[in-house]
């Protein structure tokens, strides 16, 4: 009988990955995260795939931000440079031992390392934007994230597997069909000059003529289930509320509000978690924005505090601050990209140059 974990693999290096023999795979995870990684690695050895790990330990990034020295801090990571360089594929099995590890380390070693890595992230953006590196990134249930979702590892697990569709009788051929929905609404994103998300929390307008909407159908992360584009850095207007909590680097922010004008953050406030915020908006680039999207996976329908999920909650629109995906067009460049969620379920719509294409979670066309 053939195991969940093996369904996974499957899915990751057929439909995701598309690898073949000869192709070279760079795959980071943590322990916790063994029983997917061994099938993901049996199946890629079998048909002649190259295929190179590396495993977090617990607490390794805590030890290195706390006690690394001041040159050690400025370096880039030798593995994964070499790997963003050369590899055809790069997979990312989040697996973690501690959602928190990282938060409380002094901000201005933050970011110093942020600075350090600044290259890697503009090659890594790079090659995935001009798919000469295909990656995906995906989940397998620890404890730490049931906990943090608010609930059990075994109800964790079912939510999961269900999200990615494993539990289909094809996998594949459900995520095609996700494909087939999710490009009638990019085809006609991909024509219009101005989208606007008006609603209870949000009433924001972005210019996106010569951007391109990207159909977002569980290659590059598994789930997906999301349309998204980047706005002209220049002419994003208006106000928004961000319905749910904000989560980054391990720090959770409440009820962010940003107030726009010309594509330019000029106010923020929040509920809970503004002295964060106010780091978050030293970051060059980071008071702009690099992402706009709607979230289509309706078999998604809670928070679980992962943003590999939440983002893509059918009913839901999300707004990333700083860096761009640079085969939408984008040109907005940041060491960070923070997405932000907010429901659009009641009394809520979105316009395409004046015209309503979606209401109240779901779409017209």
């Amino acid at each position: 009988m053939t195991t969940i974990e093996e369904k996974y693999a499957d899915l990751l290096l057929n439909y995701c990955l598309d690898l073949k023999d000869g192709n070279s795979l760079f795959i980071t995870t943590t322990f916790e995260g063994q029983p997917l990684l061994k099938e993901v690695y049996r199946k890629a050895v079998e048909r002649g795939v190259k295929t190179e790990v590396n495993i977090e330990f617990p607490g390794k990034q805590e030890i290195f931000m706390k006690h690394a020295n001041e040159n050690l801090l400025d370096e880039k990571p030798v593995f994964s440079s070499i790997a963003f360089r050369d590899f055809d594929a790069f997979l990312n099995i989040r697996a973690p031992y501690n959602l928190r590890e990282t938060s409380g380390i002094d901000p201005q070693r933050s970011a110093r390392r942020q600075k350090a890595m600044k290259e890697i992230n503009e090659l890594y953006f790079s090659r995935t934007a001009d798919g000469s590196m295909r990656r995906t990134l995906c989940e397998y249930p620890t404890q730490a994230s049931a906990q943090n979702s608010g609930m059990s590892l075994d109800n964790f697990k079912n939510f999961v597997f269900d999200a990615c569709r494993l539990y289909d009788d094809n996998p594949e051929q459900s995520w095609l069909q996700v494909r087939k929905e999710q490009q009638r609404i990019v085809d006609h994103l991909n024509q219009v000059s101005e989208v606007q998300y008006k609603g209870p929390n949000i009433d924001i307008r972005f210019g996106t003529k010569d951007r391109i909407w990207i159909n977002s159908d569980g290659r590059a992360n598994m789930p997906s289930g999301e349309v998204f584009s980047a706005p002209i850095e220049d002419d994003v207007h208006g106000y928004v509320k961000f319905s749910y909590p904000a989560i980054f680097r391990g720090e959770e922010v409440e009820n962010i509000e940003l107030w726009v004008e010309k594509g330019e953050i000029i106010k923020w406030n929040a509920s809970r978690g503004k002295d964060f915020l106010n780091q978050i908006f030293e970051i060059p680039g980071s008071r702009r924005f690099g992402e706009v999207a709607i979230g289509t996976n309706y078999r998604i329908q809670r928070m679980t505090r992962n943003i590999l999920f939440d983002e893509k909650i059918g009913g839901t629109i999300h707004m990333a601050i700083g860096q761009s995906y640079l085969q939408t067009g984008g040109k907005n460049n940041s060491s960070i990209h923070w997405d932000m969620i907010t429901d659009m379920t009641q009394d809520s719509e979105i316009l395409t140059d004046g015209e309503p294409i979606y209401r109240n979670g779901k779409f017209l066309i």
